[in-house]
């Protein structure tokens, strides 16, 4: 196996284990990105006078067949192989021969695979978005099935004020459909073209065009200067990975609420049964362990925002191998959240509420007695609030 950096000189099988890590496992989700960007690279080659209209031909069919045998399952990137660039250009250049190695002229890895990772990112940060909406309408259609029904509204968990499940409902499809503009806000980072940095100080001496490669993938803007690259490493994972905290801490606190609301104590709520699980010792449970997760799931997405932060502070500028370590905690969190957001809008489907056991304490419209006062006698608030405080049994 030719790595892209050997030199002949022999490796501690330790060393390739610990410094590719996981990368092989991790890169088949980048293996069709890689092989986008490789195909722009190649075009804009040939724009340049770099390579041939022959050699981008065949580079060209190659790259596509590899990519469409890898999402096939014909072949997965190996240990031995280190990463998905190692992968392709080895499968490359034993197809095509020598046109194979022209292919990386005027990149390196570096910038190599955050192409990659930001054409990955794109798509997630849509997908991610996109499902914050769908979940978003599944609570509008809650509130349409049950939205009039009466529900106390909590401060301090004492009932406060009287609210209804429209009310309820809507408030977190606003906050998640908020989420869901956060996450589309990431693109402005994300959109930025790093090929041409190279190592992260350009191609000296070849004259590329990164306007070529930044039309043809699709980047909102070309990165600049290319020392900026490098710099930039970790932050447009750690804005994504920040909107997704957000979102599963409101996923999260909204199956806080149904599990509370679920409870045999209040029972405001029934949750679809082919959403709740059984016990192994206790034939009457149906656990609400869908939405335990989905509430665990907040801590799993701030770690992995924090796990970014941790790796990149303090760092020199230019390349380090550190930033590697970004995949693991920038995957996690994605998934974590994609799956949470594939289950959630069916479960909510299942959700009713049951208005026989919604119980209204007569104290919840205090602060609307005092309000119609200061209506209706124009005396202040205060003065209000204390009257009807003092036909209160607990005026605290």
């Amino acid at each position: 196996m030719t790595r892209l950096w050997d030199k002949g000189t022999p490796l501690d099988a330790r060393v390739l284990g610990f410094t590719a890590g996981d990368d092989h496992l991790l890169d088949n989700r980048l293996v069709r990105y890689d092989i986008q960007a490789s195909i722009a690279h190649a075009e804009m080659l040939e724009v340049q006078g770099l390579l041939s209209a022959q050699d981008t031909g065949v580079i060209r069919a190659a790259l596509t067949a590899i990519g469409e045998e890898h999402a096939q399952g014909h072949w997965q990137v190996s240990l031995d192989q280190e990463d998905c660039q190692t992968a392709i250009e080895n499968l490359l250049t034993a197809r095509i021969g020598a046109a194979g190695g022209r292919l990386h002229a005027g990149r390196s890895r570096n910038d190599q695979v955050l192409a990659a990772l930001r054409l990955y990112m794109r798509d997630a940060a849509e997908a991610l978005r996109a499902g914050a909406a769908a979940v978003a309408d599944a609570l509008d259609a809650l509130a349409g099935r049950h939205g009039s029904m009466a529900l106390p509204g909590y401060t301090h968990m004492q009932q406060a004020m009287p609210s209804t499940v429209a009310l309820w409902a809507q408030g977190f499809a606003a906050e998640i459909r908020d989420d869901a503009e956060g996450l589309a806000l990431t693109q402005r980072r994300i959109g930025k073209n790093p090929l041409g940095s190279a190592a992260g100080y350009g191609t000296p001496n070849l004259d590329l065009s990164r306007e070529e490669t930044r039309r043809r993938l699709g980047f909102a803007v070309t990165q600049e200067p290319v020392t900026a690259v490098q710099l930039s490493r970790g932050k447009a994972e750690a804005q994504l990975l920040f909107e997704i905290t957000l979102l599963a801490q409101d996923t999260g606190r909204l199956a806080a609420d149904l599990m509370l609301f679920y409870t045999a104590e209040f029972g405001f709520v029934t949750l679809p049964a082919a959403f709740t699980t059984g016990s192994s010792i206790m034939p009457q449970k149906r656990n609400p362990d869908v939405f335990e997760l989905m509430r665990g799931r907040s801590a799993v997405a701030q770690a992995a925002l924090n796990e970014v932060f941790g790796i990149t502070q303090k760092l020199t500028s230019g390349y380090h191998r550190d930033l590697q370590l970004i995949k693991p905690p920038l995957f996690r969190g994605i998934d974590s959240c994609l799956q949470t957001l594939q289950i959630l809008p069916s479960a909510l489907d299942g959700v009713s509420f049951r208005p026989e056991n919604i119980h209204l304490e007569p104290g919840i419209h205090a602060a609307g007695a005092a309000n119609a006062l200061v209506a209706k006698e124009g005396i202040p608030f205060r003065e209000a609030y204390r009257q009807v405080a003092s036909k209160l049994k607990d005026p605290e």
